[in-house]
């Protein structure tokens, strides 16, 4: 379990977050300079602290109340960085093991080049490496140092859309073994979705909203910072069906079922779909004779007129909530209220392939 109380002040920004987070991934989302990376920093020992508390499974890195400041070296936290910022000089191996002490475990480093591919590489220098690659080492060497806490600050902002990719199965794979909090900032909404449990939203070095991945990142007013294309809501639910000829996956959740490109998971795989607001198309009867695949009974909650034409319309199916973009002609044409009963409209092609969720068998 990791608790962070973090209270300090660099010129006119201030920085006060506070958040928990236990095993697995806890991402930190919100605009640049919203104190993502300060935060991270301050949780290292990197920048100095007013006030406050960090602690990971009940040992205090940092205390105000107490006078406890562990030095970076003694706070056992590991980092990734946005650049790799390994030694050229080293091989992958060296590099792999630089802060595990003089007397590197073998065994660990062996389990951990597997776990990231990279067993044929070790006698490699960085030069050599693909960006994929250098940054899985960068993964590893924070990794074997043995730390409480992994820190993430935007591993893969470097990284084109392939080598994005690439990556991710084996952040996924080290979430689901390494058995310790890990802190990836993002700012894409993909990358939350993906890897996180729960999501810290910073705005202005303020917390604005924290909770898991369904709440937060299904809020409205996060549509500022991931732009109105972005927007919408996380669904969770199991896998039930595969149509192979097809490529689809039938999801079943407690409002109905969702058609959804397939993943490749099994069926009996717990998964979480995201479902963006503007492939959300509305009905006040059930529709026939369409292609649409999925049409889900909601009821309206709330119809949110924004700036410029377009209006948010929040739904409930089943105990989850579903975001729709319309325009004001639209929303007026179907005469909608709160309370509404409505049929929402999503084609399979528009959903992105859904996610295995964190802790799920695969």
């Amino acid at each position: 379990m990791l608790e962070v109380d973090i209270h300090l002040r660099q010129g006119d920004f201030r920085l006060d977050a506070a958040f928990a987070g236990s095993d697995g991934v806890t991402a930190l989302f919100g605009r640049s300079g919203a104190g993502k990376t300060t935060l991270l920093n301050a949780i290292a020992g990197l920048v100095r602290v007013d006030s406050g508390a960090v602690t990971v499974d009940g040992v205090a890195l940092y205390d105000s109340v107490r006078g406890i400041d562990l030095p970076v070296h003694r706070r056992r936290v590991g980092y990734v960085f946005q650049d790799t910022r390994l030694f050229p000089h080293l091989t992958v191996a060296r590099n792999m093991t630089y802060g595990a002490g003089r007397r590197p475990d073998r065994q660990a480093l062996a389990h951990m080049a597997s776990l990231l591919d990279l067993e044929a590489h070790l006698t490699r220098r960085p030069d050599n490496l693909s960006g994929g690659e250098r940054q899985r080492v960068a993964i590893g060497r924070a990794m074997l140092s043995r730390p409480r806490v992994l820190l993430m600050d935007e591993p893969l902002t470097a990284l084109d859309v392939a080598l994005r990719a690439e990556i991710l199965p084996y952040i996924e794979r080290l979430r689901d073994e390494a058995g310790i909090a890990i802190v990836y900032v993002s700012h894409t909404v993909e990358e939350v979705t993906r890897l996180a449990e729960r999501v810290v939203f910073l705005d202005a070095g303020q917390v604005a909203a924290a909770g898991t991945v369904d709440d937060v990142m299904g809020q409205p007013d996060l549509m500022a910072v991931t732009g109105r294309s972005a927007g919408g809501a996380i669904l969770q639910g199991v896998i039930d069906e595969i149509d192979a000829d097809a490529g689809l996956a039938r999801i079943a959740m407690p409002g109905g079922t969702v058609w959804a490109p397939d993943g490749g998971w099994p069926r009996g795989t717990t998964v979480r779909l995201r479902l963006r607001a503007r492939d959300v198309a509305l009905a006040r009867a059930a529709p026939q004779g369409t292609s649409i695949a999925n049409a889900l009974p909601a009821t309206v909650m709330a119809i949110e007129a924004g700036e410029g034409a377009v209006v948010t319309v929040r739904l409930t199916f089943g105990a989850q909530t579903v975001l729709a973009h319309l325009t004001r002609p639209a929303v007026a044409a179907l005469e909608l209220a709160e309370g509404h009963q409505v049929w929402a409209l999503v084609d399979a092609v528009a959903l992105d392939p859904p996610v295995r969720l964190s802790g799920a068998p695969a």
